[in-house]
């Protein structure tokens, strides 16, 4: 019984784990569209909107809200993106409540700190969320805002991946090979973790086009850039930072940075699709290689595009796609045993 009882309470939480995920997918998705249409200060207050639970729509509360707000009109085609992304993170929020509230009726289960964790990072997010109006879109706190809903999402895919490992087996000389190519594939999670903090970096300071050609940029392949401004951390907190504060030179070496910053994910993650496939994991090879393959193009069409709306919000989740499915394959090396029967 009592097993019959930890397999049930297992499962909700599986469930619970799986519904967390794909809601950290759609406010992924949503912040980006957030960003992208220019709606990250659509509501100068928060956690309402000109004090609003939802958001002004009626023109008399329009009216009021441009008195309350003189410094900040009401953009109704920027209200609406802001509120629907802050109800979803609060359904987020929520729901990983609920998570927590479950591993403690199973304290010694694994993902019991990990769920935990998770509540104080939805925490901090939401600070960031909240630091994002308050500080007018300043570049560290919209980037650190991205980290934290990739790092959300990755922890809500772990702890999925956590309570389904029904203790999977492998040939023992295909868990040698992998065992071998571990290190890589943390190398691989790594480098795509760096390269979605330069794209925060990127579209935050309104870089994203600061190279209108490709491959060139300019015309040039080493064009003229201000690294020093680019990456200059210490920008002061004041400005609106609403459509970017940099100079172009400043723009394109950041925006140069992530060219490069593609260039080695790319050979990072096709070197571990080789190895990969050498070792016999060949749908993880050609899934690996296709999700890198989709990420590299959205970029390109982003610049000969000139940033389509739904090519930019594609590249976010893109991201997100690439980094899930390089965790769930250091994951699996890391967990996976070898077969008691050789083969």
């Amino acid at each position: 019984m009592a097993a019959q009882e930890s397999a049930a309470h297992t499962d909700w939480r599986l469930r619970l784990a799986l519904a967390g995920t794909l809601l950290a997918v759609v406010v992924v998705v949503l912040g980006a569209f957030t960003r992208l249409v220019d709606a990250g200060l659509g509501c100068p207050d928060w956690p309402g909107c000109y004090g609003h639970l939802t958001w002004p729509d009626e023109e008399h509360e329009i009216l009021k809200a441009n008195q309350a707000f003189p410094h900040a009109p009401v953009e109704t085609d920027k209200t609406w993106p802001e509120m629907v992304h802050r109800y979803f993170a609060g359904a987020l929020l929520l729901l990983v409540g609920g998570l927590t509230v479950l591993a403690w009726r199973r304290r010694g289960q694994r993902a019991f700190k990990q769920t935990h964790f998770l509540l104080a990072l939805i925490i901090l997010q939401a600070a960031f969320g909240m630091w994002t109006v308050t500080l007018k879109l300043w570049p560290q706190v919209v980037t650190a805002h991205l980290l934290g809903g990739m790092a959300t999402l990755a922890m809500l895919w772990l702890i999925v991946e956590r309570l389904r490992n029904r203790g999977r087996t492998i040939p023992v000389h295909e868990y040698r090979a992998l065992q071998k190519i571990r290190p890589l594939a943390i190398v691989a999670v790594a480098v795509v973790v760096l390269q979605i903090a330069l794209g925060g970096w990127t579209s935050s300071n309104y870089a994203a086009l600061a190279c209108a050609d490709f491959p060139t940029c300019h015309g040039e392949w080493w064009p003229q850039s201000d690294f020093q401004q680019g990456f200059n951390i210490a920008q002061h907190i004041g400005p609106n930072y609403l459509g970017g504060a940099l100079e172009s030179d400043a723009r394109t070496a950041i925006h140069v940075t992530h060219r490069i910053g593609a260039l080695v994910v790319s050979l990072v993650v096709l070197a571990l699709a080789w190895l990969a496939w050498r070792a016999g994991s060949r749908r993880w090879a050609i899934g690996l290689a296709g999700a890198l393959v989709l990420q590299v193009s959205l970029g390109i069409a982003n610049i000969v595009f000139f940033l389509p709306l739904p090519v930019a919000v594609a590249h976010n989740a893109g991201a997100a796609l690439l980094l899930l499915g390089l965790l769930t394959f250091c994951y699996r090396i890391q967990t996976v045993q070898p077969s008691a029967r050789q083969s």
